[in-house]
């Protein structure tokens, strides 16, 4: 339902969009049902007055089923159109409570996805200045507005004669002729009303609705503070301080400098785009160091942008809500309706894989230090120069020099890979859209349209905005602007595609890691997995959340295959396909670092979970962080991927709080998916597996349990082996991988 994506789904849309939480109103509930309905009748055509002078209210017109109007967009409209578009989605939500009529699907369920259509084009406005075009004055409208969209949210959840509607066409759904899509959303829809405070009654009511007004405040706050200080930590380097960096990158800092006012000097900014590769190559152990401390003490400096207090009063807040509904913690809470269904199933996933992925970090470390002694460098391996030694013992280890292997990764052959791709598993086509005919929002998003290869047949648009920006988060994302439906007419999709590569020097391709193409490779699995849809109503396009990161993770997989490596990984200059010794050695080398990138998503994941089943009373942030890696063993030389003061994924909304465990969740159906492809006779482009790919893994989206959904395509549940096979860790009682190896070898 369009009202559940909007109202219930708000928490996230906080986070990167806005967010909307909601409040009661008890004095208007008890009214009658008449004065009620001609009130907001009233308000209604208010609303619809000034949806014809606010360019963000406006119904998308132009091609392709219309799109979103960025070139009229201003921030000045945003205040405006979020309170027209809230009170007309309010008029829209009591007509359907106070309808006479006995409630059934078509006067209650159907009334409500079909409402909140004017707020959801307005969000969508939103969500780009809140990720990709962030300014100070939008920053003052997202804080002004976050907590009256909180009590916005509140409004409808706490609605009760809403809810007694959605509550009887929930108990009658198994004897009123619906079909199983049907069913499915009355259950989804009563679920997020049962388990967001719909069943509570007086002061606890009230309370509720308070504190999810002053959560929307919070995660406001924690998101631009972030944001502060990646936008404040920018380093300008010099020539001589160039030693071991990329020419690639070196060029890239040059542009940079230069857009930022410093011609002549070059940018490190404070994001991971930057950093990453500044602490794999550069020689100078100084500015290592300074630019790993910039960077993982975002939210941690003590000042303005702190954000210890904040998480503290997140966590405090989060924990009294659910103990309203009969909760013991936030994370019981969080997991009822995931795959995982508690806590103790997704610690016990974590802490299986734990022991090995230490394990490994100390057997990486120990060649790290070799190599460092071996140098005479007189140090001990410390966080910042984990990166930069681990490249070293790549290259001794594997003869693999990281820097070779981005000269085969152009961005643009890449995104053609991704293509063919989609073409082979999807059957979808990617032609370019005419400079001009389709709006943007930044002169560096392109615009393709997606079609089926056979039939022709429209499917949706594709943008991607690929570069780093003042003003845009860090990290990858993908988003939708519209869902696909056909319950009110064919909908098609409008999917977007965010990433924050640093822009080449001009006439320059822009070259990046095999991790950053991993990245784009996931990334794009999520836009397939909204392309691919054929549900019909707005709610089935919402996701499980330690689902929806499996089908973009097993988008990866396809990276490494023989037709991408043959014909898009080419030598930016000379157009040579990548060397098969070269390819080799990427393919030998596939597990080395495994240790370090497991250990650092586990800490974070681990640290999430017992920040959400801990008793939060006087919490301590940065205290909890370190004592509950010093109790789990974490290695010296490494860090979590995420520190707690900016860890946006749990803090700036709720989408992933409690939940960044479902990261490795869902790479446990990957691993094992991913076999599947493999014992194929045609592969990864295996035409059956394909389509029982698409058919149950990808168009049904949340039409379906994801566990049936995986069943139907797998036949049986995943299991833990493949994982374990995948990242080159021993099972339990085995011995380590490579001590196994060294051990095999010297008796051999």
């Amino acid at each position: 339902m369009r009202q559940t994506l909007i109202a219930m789904s708000i928490a996230a849309a906080l986070a990167t969009v806005a967010g909307c939480s909601k409040e009661s109103d008890e004095s208007q509930a008890a009214k009658g049902a008449d004065q009620s309905m001609t009130t907001q009748g009233v308000a209604a055509n208010d609303a619809a007055g000034k949806a014809n002078s606010n360019p963000l209210l406006a119904e998308w017109t132009g091609p392709f089923g219309g799109v979103p109007a960025f070139d009229k967009a201003k921030v000045a409209d945003l205040k405006p159109a979020l309170e027209t578009a809230m009170a007309q989605n309010l008029a829209e939500i009591d007509a359907i409570a106070n309808n006479p009529e006995a409630p059934t699907f078509a006067n209650t369920i159907e009334e409500m996805e079909r409402s909140g259509a004017a707020l959801s084009r307005v969000f969508t406005y939103w969500g780009i200045w809140s990720s990709n075009m962030s300014s100070p004055e939008f920053r003052a409208v997202q804080s002004e507005m976050a907590p009256k969209l909180a009590d916005f949210s509140s409004k409808i959840i706490q609605n009760d004669k809403l809810f007694q509607r959605v509550k009887a066409v929930y108990d009658a759904r198994n004897n009123s002729g619906l079909n199983a899509e049907q069913k499915r959303v009355v259950e989804l829809t009563y679920d997020e009303f049962a388990t967001n405070g719909a069943t509570l009654t007086g002061e606890a009511k009230a309370r509720y609705a308070a504190i999810n007004k002053r959560l929307a405040e919070l995660h406001t706050t924690f998101s631009n503070n972030v944001l502060a200080d990646e936008e404040g930590y920018d380093i300008f380097l010099r020539s001589d301080q160039l030693s071991g960096l990329p020419e690639s990158f070196v060029k890239a800092a040059a542009a940079l400098a230069e857009e930022k006012g410093q011609k002549g000097n070059y940018a490190i900014t404070n994001t991971r785009s930057s950093m990453d590769p500044f602490l794999t190559y550069s020689d100078n152990r100084e500015l290592r160091e300074k630019v790993w401390t910039n960077y993982y003490s975002r939210g941690d400096n003590g000042d303005e942008h702190d954000n210890n207090a904040i998480i503290a009063e997140i966590l405090q807040l989060r924990d009294e809500r659910v103990g309203l509904l009969g909760f013991d913690n936030y994370a019981e809470w969080r997991l009822q309706n995931r795959m995982a269904k508690n806590p103790a199933n997704a610690i016990e996933l974590m802490e299986a894989v734990w022991p090995a992925a230490v394990a490994r970090v100390h057997e990486e470390v120990a060649d790290m230090q070799a190599v460092a002694d071996k140098e005479k460098a007189g140090i001990t391996i410390k966080p910042w120069d984990y990166r930069y030694y681990a490249e070293k013992v790549r290259k001794a280890k594997y003869d693999l020099n990281s820097d070779e292997v981005k000269q085969y990764l152009q961005l643009d052959k890449l995104r053609e890979g991704m293509f063919f791709v989609a073409g082979e598993l999807f059957n979808f086509e990617f032609t370019p859209v005419k400079e001009g005919t389709v709006p943007v929002f930044h002169e560096d998003v392109k615009v393709w349209e997606v079609t089926d290869k056979t039939s022709g047949e429209h499917i949706g648009l594709w943008y991607l905005d690929p570069y780093a920006r003042a003003g845009k988060r860090s990290g990858a994302w993908a988003t939708m602007y519209r869902d696909h439906t056909t319950f009110d007419g064919k909908e098609t999709v409008l999917a977007s595609n965010n990433s924050n590569f640093i822009k080449g020097a001009p006439g320059e391709p822009v070259l990046v890691s095999w991790d950053d193409a991993e990245t784009f490779f996931h990334e794009f699995g999520h836009a397939l997995h909204f392309l691919a849809s054929n549900v019909t109503y707005p709610t089935l396009n919402s996701g499980v959340r330690d689902y929806t990161e499996f089908q973009s993770q097993l988008l990866e997989r396809w990276l490494s295959t023989d037709p991408i490596i043959d014909n898009y990984l080419v030598h930016y200059k000379t157009g040579e396909p990548i060397p098969a010794e070269l390819v080799a050695k990427i393919k030998k080398a596939a597990n080395f670092n495994q240790g370090f990138a497991t250990t650092e998503y586990l800490a974070s994941a681990l640290v999430d979970m017992k920040l959400h089943t801990s008793d939060p009373e006087g919490i301590d942030p940065d205290k909890f962080e370190r004592e509950t890696l010093e109790s789990l063993g974490m290695p010296s030389e490494l860090v979590m991927r995420h520190r707690t003061p900016h860890f946006g994924h749990i803090f700036s909304g709720e989408g992933y709080s409690a939940g960044y465990y479902g990261y490795m969740w869902a790479d446990v159906l990957t691993s094992d998916a991913s076999e599947a492809f493999a014992e194929a006779e045609g592969g990864f482009y295996d035409k059956e597996v394909a389509g029982k790919l698409v058919k149950y893994l990808f168009a049904p989206r949340n039409a379906m349990d994801p566990a049936e959904a995986y069943r139907k395509f797998r036949g049986r549940d995943a299991g833990i082996e493949p994982l374990m096979r995948d990242r080159g860790f021993p099972l339990p009682g085995e011995e380590s991988g490579e001590k196994a190896e060294e051990t095999a070898s010297a008796g051999g």
